[in-house]
């Protein structure tokens, strides 16, 4: 141990520098979507339509958000608050003509 005084200006709070940085990213706390709402900066917005729906669950299974709500093994909705407006769902919706599940632009629904 070295008797040198530090005479640096002393600050609010040292940051570390890259030396004392750790090698790779450190997580704390694992994630997760049920904390963070992050369906408010969509631009399409999926509506489904139970009458169309066959419960494929092909949406379910797709969707990267977990998005798709089910109840007693049915699909009964979207989770507005979570869904990105991907529209992965109604991609792989098998339904034809007309999809169970259709992308429309945000600003056209009522809020």
């Amino acid at each position: 141990m070295s008797d040198k005084k530090d005479t640096s200006v002393p600050t609010k709070e040292k940051k570390m520098g890259w030396r004392e940085m750790p090698p790779a990213g450190v997580i704390l706390e694992p994630g997760s979507s049920v904390k963070y709402e992050t369906g408010d900066w969509r631009t399409s917005r999926p509506i489904f339509h139970p009458d169309r729906c066959i419960q494929c669950f092909f949406c379910w299974v797709y969707c990267p958000d977990s998005a798709i709500r089910t109840e007693n093994r049915k699909v009964i909705g979207i989770d507005y608050e979570h869904c990105k407006g991907c529209g992965i769902c109604s991609t792989e919706c098998p339904v034809k003509p007309e999809k169970a599940i259709i992308m429309v632009e945000e600003s056209e629904v009522k809020k």
